[in-house]
């Protein structure tokens, strides 16, 4: 148990257990072997987590935003400071490479930090002249949030959520997967030694029942989700039922478009990050890769020469770039949408099964449209190449989709890169580039992909509300 925290919880500033609670074994993906035992959150912990939140949050409401955050850039100053030992704890819990967990995790999750720490103390309402009379603006906090995390990218998703929420005044509790609760524990805990009061971020374990039971809870104001699309409308539904806030970061199968003219190295460059970086466990990945026929062959070929040369091994070994899936489920699935695709008849370029959890990088070619794999979001190492030959045609096929939440576009042509852009239906788009999310652009998608956004100054928008204020100034005019 090397990973093994103080408590399954984290509530009103300390760690808390209880042993009632259905047990939660935490793997290292890499070898399954056990790195903690923790609990599911009984209805005492959930109720404790949510009257925690709901009495500490009008005392951190009522901060000035620039001692919010103050305490917002100590916790992303912590972070930075002990980048080591959570990129460790990250790959530990997750089995991603730790080359990846000391650049893109918890270095994102400080990013976001310091960014709304910054944004704070900015966010001002509004005055409105009406002759003698006035009006003006107020943007307030919503109350309690409850965040919902996702076992890829934990530690940052929880930074994602919180950061925004917290520097508008709210309180959160959040609720990590429960394949990967480790990271949350830790944040909780920064965030109270950089001064964080008591309460105002609580952490709170369990499976889909527990997420249940906080979307339902009436002291809830807001929930944020990062998760399926099936988890999504379960949780949208439950939160309607309330009339509650909600952002909703779900899944996609993105379309990457390659033209002829494209940058041959580029574009085989960003499809591989975008199939096969933390082994394709990425909602955002561009799994339909469109290559126009004129630059299909020598893709195929440069991406089978660089695949190749793709480092699998112990995540804990900085020299490798490739881990295994989080889980032997998530394995089997991943497998399973393999073997599908063969007997559709996709060719396979490269990869296959693989041994234990690792499935190696992956590519299938003559993928058609209506062939599952070009259909379903995977959620591994499987990427999907498809044909087209011109813009029209490719740019209805890749909308062709209930997702919406990334796409591509790679060429020279600039000019032909913003019409395409402008006509996919994706709230998040690259134009020779692909899967770079900086805090200060924002993220989500469109259709069945989500709404709301998380990062830049929109994420301020689903964390706090308009208050209007008339003020009179002039005698009241009345007929009565």
């Amino acid at each position: 148990m090397i990973a093994q925290p103080q408590a399954s919880h984290f509530v009103a500033g300390r760690p808390l257990e209880d042993t009632s609670g259905t047990p939660l074994r935490v793997e290292y993906p890499h070898t399954g072997a056990p790195i903690a035992q923790l609990h599911e959150a009984t209805p005492q912990v959930i109720d404790a987590a949510l009257t925690a939140a709901r009495e500490a949050q009008p005392e951190w409401a009522a901060l000035r935003p620039v001692d919010r955050g103050r305490i917002l850039a100590h916790a992303a100053r912590i972070i930075r400071d002990r980048g080591e030992e959570l990129a460790r704890l990250e790959t530990l819990d997750t089995g991603k490479p730790i080359q990846e967990t000391r650049e893109a995790d918890w270095p994102s999750g400080a990013d976001s930090l310091e960014y709304f720490a910054g944004l704070a103390p900015t966010v001002t309402g509004e005055t409105i002249p009406l002759g003698a009379d006035m009006a003006y603006t107020r943007r307030e906090p919503l109350g309690v949030c409850v965040g919902i995390g996702a076992w890829n990218y934990p530690s940052q998703i929880a930074c994602w959520k919180a950061a925004p929420a917290l520097a508008m005044g709210n309180a959160m509790v959040f609720k990590p997967s429960e394949l990967t609760p480790l990271g949350a524990l830790r944040l909780a805990e920064i965030f109270l030694e950089a001064g964080m009061p008591p309460g105002v971020f609580n952490v709170v374990q369990g499976r889909g029942a527990v997420g249940a039971a906080l979307v339902t809870d009436p002291r809830v104001d807001k929930v944020s989700l990062t998760g399926s699309v099936p988890t999504g409308r379960r949780v949208y539904t439950a939160a309607a039922e309330g009339m509650r806030h909600v952002t909703m970061e779900l899944g996609g199968k993105s379309p990457l478009i390659v033209f002829d003219d494209a940058t041959l190295e580029d574009a085989v460059g960003a499809a591989m990050l975008g199939n096969f970086y933390s082994s394709g466990q990425i909602c955002s990945n561009g799994t339909r890769v469109f290559v126009q026929r004129g630059l299909k062959d020598a893709f195929l070929a440069r991406l089978a020469e660089r695949a190749a040369t793709i480092r699998a091994g112990d995540p804990l070994d900085p020299e490798t770039q490739f881990g295994p899936l989080i889980s032997a489920a998530q394995t089997d699935k991943v497998r399973a949408y393999i073997a599908g695709a063969s007997a559709e008849g996709a060719r396979l370029v490269f990869g296959g099964m693989g041994e234990g959890r690792f499935v190696p990088p992956t590519a299938f070619a003559e993928v058609t449209d209506t062939m599952t794999l070009a259909r379903e979001e995977v959620f591994g190492p499987v990427m999907a190449v498809l044909d087209f030959d011109t813009e029209d045609e490719v740019i209805a096929r890749a909308n062709a989709t209930q997702f919406g939440l990334a796409a591509g576009v790679f060429t020279r042509d600039l000019a032909r890169a913003h019409r395409v852009v402008a006509q996919l239906q994706a709230g998040t788009t690259w134009i020779n580039a692909y899967n770079l999310t900086p805090v200060e652009m924002p993220f989500g998608g469109v259709k069945a992909s989500g709404l709301g956004r998380e990062n830049s100054r929109a994420a301020i928008e689903f964390y706090s509300q308009v208050k209007s204020v008339y003020l009179g100034l002039s005698p009241v005019e009345s007929p009565y």
